[in-house]
């Protein structure tokens, strides 16, 4: 049984300049299994984020539907942790009060906050930095905060808006390694946003392959690799080729795009 299923989905924003809607996602359907590693690849502006944010409960589709743990998404829920493109952290806070900030609001006593941050911010590989502030930190390692701050949550679900996209990359390639870890240690469900095909190939094991907008589901790819992952491999350089040959008829064709 999957945990998300996504039915026929479509989203139309309205455009007063244009004086008609804008088609941002078409007819989506997808499918994930728990304790899946899902990536949605596809250029910039096919929707990817939309549908993140749908399943996340922060927007809603225009028609269809979005279901988590056979639910209909309604709402953001503690069922699904979402990690953005930055890691939007509190500066006057310390690294664990960041990681444990949900338990405050809920009012959990500060000592039993401070004891189940420490299992996540080891998890990420941030011990000794729990007292650090975010602007004594690199960006990945405020990215790790981030995450952290996302598993204490304990969701079935953590959904990624291109993480890494601001990381160099020998840091990016060391935060793909951690994440792995990360998610084979927590065992959740994984759906990350990216428009990089070497970073959806290091991490997934689906790629769902975007068209241009309006966004629709052009092939979802089961990636058959072991991990770590090689990118010089012939077999990751095959399935690279493969989704070359999916997007390149979009970037053949911007004027198309951009009509």
């Amino acid at each position: 049984m999957s945990l998300i299923t996504v039915s026929n989905v479509s989203r139309l924003f309205e455009d007063a300049k244009r004086g008609k809607p804008v088609v941002a996602l078409e007819d989506v359907n997808i499918e994930v299994a728990r304790n899946e590693f899902l990536c949605l690849l596809g250029p910039s502006g096919c929707g990817k984020s939309t549908l993140l944010n749908m399943i996340a409960g922060f927007d809603h589709p225009s028609s269809g539907t979005v279901c988590v743990g056979g639910h209909d998404v309604q709402a953001p829920g503690a069922d699904r942790g979402v990690v953005f493109q930055q890691a939007n952290l509190m500066p006057w806070l310390p690294v664990w009060e960041n990681v444990a900030f949900h338990l405050k609001m809920r009012g959990a006593p500060r000592k039993d906050r401070r004891e189940r941050a420490q299992r996540f911010i080891d998890m990420v590989g941030l011990t000794g930095f729990e007292n650090h502030f975010p602007s004594e930190l690199s960006g990945g390692m405020n990215q790790r905060v981030g995450i952290a701050r996302a598993l204490l949550m304990n969701p079935e679900v953590i959904l990624m808006d291109e993480p890494f996209g601001a990381l160099d990359e020998q840091t990016k390639m060391d935060m793909h390694a951690e994440l792995i870890r990360i998610w084979r240690e927590s065992r959740s469900t994984i759906v990350f946003v990216t428009h990089g095909i070497d970073e959806a190939l290091a991490l997934g094991t689906h790629v769902a392959v975007m068209s241009a907008r309006p966004g629709r589901i052009r092939e979802l790819l089961p990636i058959d690799l072991d991990r770590p992952r090689d990118p010089t491999s012939p077999r990751f350089n095959d399935y690279k080729r493969h989704i070359l040959s999916l997007l390149r008829p979009e970037a053949a064709n911007p004027m198309a795009q951009a009509a």
